[in-house]
């Protein structure tokens, strides 16, 4: 099968760049291996997600958020709004086709794609002028290599499988990870009542979700370091009640927030009621990291042993796109990420393009479709046959 933009990934970027393109009137197929578009949202996300963004920050293209919305919108409201951006717009990703391989033929100057139906096993080969990687930063689920780890007889959980914390009342549970996920998901399981304990292990900002919004709405007109100073005052006259955080394991980066975002990509912890509950001294915070396991004896950096009945590991993804794409270096590196910098890091060589990479979520997946198919736009513009 022949069109002209091959869309791999059914999620929000790959349906915004759909819909992009087909503004400008440009054939595209999407392809998905999973049986439903947005599986990340409907299979992989806790019950009790919210979006920490607020809802200006959560939309697609061509589709403003009406103003009966919430500011911040819950995960089941959000996939509602992907529901509906799918229906408006007569989006029909292939589902059950799984991208095995591709790669790009200098004879045609073209893509070849191949993708198993998983229904039927068959193999099914699509060529393309162009190929649009949109797969996400969330393609498999990063489980480190720890010593001893296959030793460990409880249950181990990454944070894509969990769902809610009433599955571990009462159990010892230690949650790997001081990021958002990791942080919401120790907050959920002690509120069902399981005994929590959440490994961080390098320092992070923790803010509100409005601090978070304050900052985001500045960055359109401010330079970074105003806006973390702005802020930083904002939270801090906030947080007094607490008092030192560091006294509970809790550390700030020395960069601001949202330096730490841009230069390091990692976004500040969004506060959904975990610090209160580390200061009640109903979760336990350890840093560091887990030195080895031994059954369910774990012995950390510091050198403290405890043991637990379950580890849930919110230790992030890891890009699956090198997997399939054999001329990855056209614009990936050896991790899946876009080797360009920003503002250009969605176009490679060949006419491959990447979007939902810039590590800005939905809006930076949405900016990315709008680039992806305005450059294709110009490039068939220009085009001679």
């Amino acid at each position: 099968m022949e069109t002209v933009v091959l869309i791999v990934g059914a999620g929000p970027a790959g349906l915004a760049t759909s819909v992009c393109l087909n503004q400008h009137s440009i054939p595209n197929i999407i392809l998905e291996k999973e049986d439903i578009h947005a599986s990340l949202w409907k299979k992989r996300a806790y019950e009790r997600l919210k979006l920490h963004l607020a809802k200006n920050f959560c939309q697609l293209p061509y589709m403003p958020h009406g103003s009966d919305v919430p500011t911040f919108m819950s995960k089941d409201l959000f996939i509602e709004y992907l529901d509906a951006y799918v229906t408006r717009f007569d989006i029909k990703p292939r589902y059950n086709c799984a991208v095995k391989f591709s790669t790009f033929e200098v004879s045609n100057n073209k893509w070849r794609v191949e993708a198993e139906n998983i229904v039927t096993g068959e193999t099914e080969v699509y060529w393309s002028e162009f190929l649009v990687v949109a797969t996400g930063e969330n393609g498999d689920g990063n489980i480190p290599t720890v010593k001893g780890i296959d030793t460990f007889p409880g249950e181990i959980v990454h944070s894509s499988m969990y769902k809610s914390g009433r599955d571990f009342k009462g159990q010892n549970v230690l949650v790997v990870g001081g990021g958002n996920s990791g942080m919401e998901i120790s907050f959920d399981l002690c509120n069902f009542d399981a005994n929590t304990t959440v490994l961080v292990r390098t320092p992070r900002h923790i803010l509100t979700k409005e601090e978070v919004y304050l900052g985001m709405s500045l960055l359109k007109y401010c330079p970074v370091k105003m806006v973390d100073t702005l802020v930083m005052a904002v939270s801090t006259a906030r947080s007094f009640m607490y008092g030192d955080l560091s006294k509970y394991g809790l550390f700030r980066p020395k960069q601001g927030p949202f330096a730490t975002k841009l230069f390091s990509g990692k976004a500040p912890v969004i506060d959904v009621g975990t610090v209160q509950k580390i200061c009640d001294g109903k979760i336990q915070v350890i840093n560091g990291g887990i030195r080895s396991i031994q059954e369910k004896t774990l012995t950390f950096e510091n050198g403290k042993k405890q043991d637990f009945d379950v580890i849930v590991f919110a230790t992030g993804y890891k890009s699956s796109v090198c997997n399939w794409l054999k001329n990855y270096e056209y614009m990936m590196k050896k991790d899946g990420f876009p080797k360009n910098p920003m503002p250009k890091h969605w176009k490679g060589e060949n006419n491959l393009y990447c979007a939902g990479f810039s590590r800005k979520g939905i809006a930076g997946a949405a900016q990315d479709a709008v680039s992806v198919a305005e450059d294709i736009r110009s490039i068939l513009a220009t085009t001679i046959y």
